[in-house]
């Protein structure tokens, strides 16, 4: 028995941040069900990555709204509205992330849920909060990223603001949305009361930045300062960062410069006797050793480091670390088939309970494809 099953999820959100918390309560057993408007959906199913689709809707929407139940809604429709408030009252959990001020008006907002249902924890995923003069702005993950300083993090200190490769905003929100919705269902079996449960994506991203941002707060509000070469992390020092081999990429972590020296053969990086010139100076010793490492194989840099214990690793592509031992023991693939019959390979949940790793052949749903099932189960 996975550890959320016979909770009932009512996923009111679209693109990301909320759909990627109920899928994660999916993959822990919940049953969650869709509310998608006729005809178009969840705007996500027209979302694409690189152009690539699959029975009519983006990769993005199928790795995202896997082992889930579809019910089309139009909730501007009184017969409509009034068939989603009576499957309200059989809810434990509400997602939603709409701007605020829309749920409100469609008299779906979490004061009018309690009063349907008062045991069902309602989640809400907004951009900037709910008050201050960001509340209507758009809530997408590069806007967050940019305002909460985070693209200041990455990249060397010429290169300028570089955000982050993934959708993290959405996905740190998502997480903390999970945190908080099973907080409540554990206060719940307690006193037996719903809650309200709220993230946004700069808090998320803020939270993300917690180590960080703290230096900053106590060091008398110092911008960061990105190394000038290969940097890795702002307020580390040298060998923090990604170098370039003769043949490859490698990833150093922390470690005392004068020990690197020592394993690499690189005599300029002993001279750095000093613990403190490894920060002061970062960018001449990160200089030095970007043009030893030029020249050395990565194998050769990895067989010495890794004996010595220090922290080392080749930098991968998917296609290397698919080919991996180390990640095929992860058992972390697996395929999910759609109600046409095509079949989308994606990973499972990362979370293992009592050793056990959780699969769904579930694919997603295609727009209102379990109406029927869910009239028929509720009454509706």
């Amino acid at each position: 028995m996975k550890p959320l099953e016979g909770i009932l999820v009512l996923d009111f959100s679209q693109f990301l941040a909320g759909p990627a918390a109920a899928l994660r309560m999916a993959d822990l057993g919940a049953r969650v069900i869709k509310i998608e408007r006729p005809g178009s959906g969840d705007l996500c199913r027209q979302l694409y990555i690189s152009n690539l689709g699959i029975e009519g809707d983006s990769t993005l929407f199928h790795s995202i709204n896997r082992n889930k139940q579809s019910y089309a809604a139009d909730l501007k429709n009184p017969a409509h509205l009034a068939e989603i408030k009576s499957l309200l009252k059989k809810a434990d959990v509400v997602l939603q992330n709409f701007r605020p001020g829309v749920m409100a008006r469609i008299g779906l907002e979490y004061e009018d849920v309690r009063r349907i249902n008062p045991r069902a924890v309602y989640g809400r995923v907004t951009g900037y909060g709910t008050e201050g003069p960001w509340v209507d702005l758009p809530g997408q993950d590069l806007l967050a990223q940019s305002v909460s300083g985070l693209a200041w993090l990455s990249g060397d200190a010429a290169q300028g603001p570089v955000p982050m490769g993934l959708a993290v905003a959405d996905l740190a929100a998502s997480a903390h949305l999970v945190q908080g919705v099973l907080a409540c269902l554990v206060r719940r079996g307690i006193t037996g009361e719903g809650g309200l449960v709220e993230v946004s994506l700069l808090e998320s991203i803020l939270d993300l930045q917690f180590e960080v941002f703290s230096t900053h707060l106590n060091d008398g509000g110092h911008e960061p300062r990105r190394s000038a070469v290969r940097n890795g992390h702002a307020y580390l020092g040298a060998p923090y960062g990604i170098y370039q081999t003769a043949d490859s990429w490698m990833a150093l972590a922390m470690g005392s410069v004068t020990r690197l020296g020592e394993l690499l053969e690189c005599a300029a990086l002993q001279e750095y006797q000093d613990p403190k010139t490894w920060f002061s100076q970062r960018d001449v010793i990160k200089a030095k050793l970007r043009e030893h490492l030029a020249a050395k194989p990565v194998a050769w840099c990895l067989e010495r480091l890794r004996a010595a214990d220090y922290w080392c690793a080749e930098v991968l592509t998917w296609s290397r670390l698919r080919s991996e031992e180390a990640y095929r023991v992860l058992g972390w693939e697996q395929t999910v088939t759609l109600p046409g019959g095509s079949e989308v390979r994606t990973s499972r949940c990362p979370i293992r309970i009592d050793g056990e790793r959780f699969y769904s052949s579930l694919g997603s749903p295609r727009i209102g494809q379990h109406n029927d099932q869910i009239k028929a189960e509720f009454g509706l």
